[in-house]
């Protein structure tokens, strides 16, 4: 499910340490707007969406949600999730017409890694076979998130991988 416009703003909010009452001091607007806009009751309008992006160090896309996994991020160790939080995303379109999509847990790829066992979807499949996912995983843990591979081969065929 898409997460919605308030229920995003209350996270970003939370995450940089604000209270409501903090919002609405730097937008000088009432707590009430800004609990209005957690709730998806309200929103704000353009200029306190860009003030409000500033406040919270997010574009305004990734604020109204558009698009925040195209971009790789690494986040400081203190704002970064919890693995057994994050989910990594493998698409592969092929020119055979084939589209896999894959949504791994984290926690189960670091499983996976550790213990040396594959996955059919992943060892089956030509456009991955030289993917390395211990690489991967070491970037997850040092904080990079976001769209970590795109590549288009040579005959075709296109492969992302994108960690959230």
């Amino acid at each position: 499910m898409k997460e919605s416009f308030g229920s995003r703003l209350s996270r970003l909010r939370k995450a940089k340490g604000l209270t409501q009452e903090d919002v609405a001091d730097k937008l000088h607007v009432s707590p009430q707007a800004v609990s209005k806009w957690e709730t998806d009751s309200s929103y704000p309008d353009i200029d306190g969406l860009v003030t409000l992006s500033e406040i919270l160090g997010v574009s305004v896309d990734e604020l109204v949600g558009k698009n925040k996994e195209n971009t790789t991020t690494l986040v400081p160790e203190e704002e970064r999730r919890d693995l057994k939080h994050m989910v990594i995303r493998i698409t592969v379109d092929s020119t055979d017409g084939d589209k896999v999509r894959v949504n791994i847990p984290v926690p189960l790829l670091k499983i996976v890694i550790d213990s040396g066992i594959g996955m059919p979807q992943i060892n089956g499949n030509e456009s991955l076979k030289n993917i390395d996912f211990k690489q991967i995983m070491d970037l997850i843990e040092q904080g990079v998130i976001g769209k970590l591979v795109e590549v288009d081969s040579a005959d075709g065929n296109h492969v992302e991988i994108v960690v959230s």
